[in-house]
């Protein structure tokens, strides 16, 4: 933030309360939901303790994770960011005011976390929009599924062999 409270270069935009925040990671995007003052709600491991960027990869491999609120700039350390609401084409956003309202009751709560199926990206969205989604983790079960077929056809593929050479003989 620069020192007249606007952001920079480096923080850009001007994010409004119910935004989501999309930090990029080195090999991930963390996301968090702008609440306004410089705060954003996201969750983070429960057993929290070293910098930002390291803590949110840590959060990939917990299956526990705490509700937290934070300065946007904390949670962004070194790394870029961008608002990014994409999923409003598809999903309505709830009322400011209700979005806020429920991410105040979370803030300390410790809740459960899955890569796939209930991660940082799930947890904002189903702030904003009352539905969890998250097209990370639909790629990433996309990459599982493909490799899980390959591995299947190659499989599949020996089995065949094994069964041909077998008649040979």
């Amino acid at each position: 933030m620069t020192a007249n409270g606007g952001f920079s270069v480096l923080y850009p935009g001007n994010p409004q309360p119910g935004d989501l925040i999309e930090i990029f990671r080195p090999a991930y995007q963390h996301w968090a939901l702008y609440l306004g003052d410089g705060y954003v709600i996201n969750v983070a491991p429960v057993e929290e303790g070293a910098a930002s960027s390291l803590a949110s990869a840590k959060s990939v491999f917990s299956r526990k994770a705490l509700v937290k609120m934070q300065l946007l700039k904390d949670v962004v350390g070194s790394d870029r960011y961008r608002i990014n609401n994409k999923y409003d084409a598809a999903y309505a956003p709830l009322p400011t005011e209700h979005i806020l309202r429920r991410a105040e009751l979370l803030v300390g709560q410790e809740v459960s976390y899955d890569l796939l199926g209930n991660n940082c990206e799930h947890f904002v969205t189903l702030l904003r929009y009352g539905e969890g989604v998250s097209e990370q983790a639909s790629r990433a079960m996309g990459a599982v599924g493909f490799v899980t077929a390959a591995a299947g056809a190659v499989s599949l593929l020996g089995f065949f062999q094994n069964r041909s050479r077998d008649r040979q003989y």
